[in-house]
């Protein structure tokens, strides 16, 4: 390892939030130099990595994610323990950027000597996360950090990534999202650990409906783990009634996981998931890279274009020559 990236090392390890700032933004750069000196650091870093609970939240634009997760955050934080909030917020399509607004969303918690707040932009990465969001995980750990929130970004059913790499998968439903067949039809309720009607001061008659249509829905499914049945919960993420017995229901949910292995067994999964996704963007990178795709992909780009060639016909030649010249 190089002496900056040992220095870098030398600070996450210490839990200065400044060097562990400095790690993220190494591992999400996308310049070759830096990607390796990311994965030099990555590996120096994984022996102190993987004893946090992760947790990941989802829910539509709108549902109150932020304002959940900073109470929730706070109310960890003054128990003792190091939270760290990976949010990830959507980037433009047409020009990439991201506003990256959460942290200033979450001011009280952002000013908590115990938390520390990261938000990322997903660049049109799909399922609800960026795509370093797992090295971010490690990164945070390695820090001290003995609970890690990811924050999707927040656009719908497609939000799926985060459950492959968190322990715990909250989702976040409004009091009036919908009838028992709404709910029903959202597959993504399916992966979901913990469901919490947020802003239910607005109107708590309708946040104890919709709790109790949303508990008769999972009865209905098979759940993901024998040892959990998921709860569901009605919560004021602004007054702050619920949040304690949210926190519960995590620590619950931890310790039972642990208890019976389970826990330990999805991180195995996650791993080898994990060591795929990296196996298909290195491909994907080296496919582009490779001479004789970059001297073919304008012109079929061109065709395919204009309807000149089909894109399965384009796909496969630019496989073929690929391969032929390999």
């Amino acid at each position: 390892m190089d002496p900056a990236a040992e220095a870098l090392a030398a600070g996450v390890l210490a839990g200065e939030r400044r060097a562990l700032a400095r790690a993220i933004t190494l591992v999400e750069s996308s310049r070759r130099e830096h990607q390796l000196r990311a994965q030099s650091l990555l590996e120096a870093l994984s022996p102190h990595a993987g004893r946090s609970l992760r947790l990941g939240v989802s829910g539509a634009p709108g549902v109150g994610k932020s304002t959940l997760l900073e109470a929730l955050g706070v109310h960890v934080a003054e128990e003792g323990r190091r939270v760290a909030v990976l949010a990830v917020d959507p980037s433009s399509a047409v020009s990439g950027g991201s506003i990256l607004g959460d942290k200033t969303r979450m001011e009280r918690l952002a000013q908590h000597p115990n938390a520390f707040i990261r938000p990322s932009p997903s660049r049109g990465t799909l399922g609800g996360v960026a795509e370093k969001t797992r090295e971010a995980i490690l990164l945070c750990e390695a820090a001290g950090y003995g609970v890690i929130i990811v924050e999707t970004v927040g656009v719908g059913q497609s939000e799926i990534a985060v459950a492959g790499m968190v322990d715990m998968f909250v989702l976040l439903q409004l009091p009036h999202a919908g009838d028992e067949l709404q709910a029903l039809k959202k597959g993504i309720i399916e992966l979901a650990d913990v469901v919490v009607i947020n802003k239910a001061d607005l109107d708590a008659r309708a946040a104890e409906l919709a709790r109790a249509q949303v508990q008769n829905v999972l009865t209905l499914l098979a759940p993901a783990s024998p040892e959990w049945a998921p709860p569901v919960l009605a919560v004021s993420a602004l007054t702050g009634a619920g949040v304690p017995g949210l926190w519960n229901e995590v620590t619950r949910f931890e310790a039972a996981m642990t208890a019976s292995g389970e826990l330990q067994a999805r991180r195995r999964r996650q791993a080898v998931d994990w060591m795929w996704g990296l196996i298909d963007v290195e491909l994907r990178a080296r496919f582009r890279r490779h001479p004789a795709v970059r001297d073919s992909l304008d012109r079929l780009t061109a065709a395919v274009s204009r309807g000149a060639l089909t894109p399965s016909a384009a796909a496969l030649e630019l496989l073929a020559a690929a391969r032929e010249n390999t």
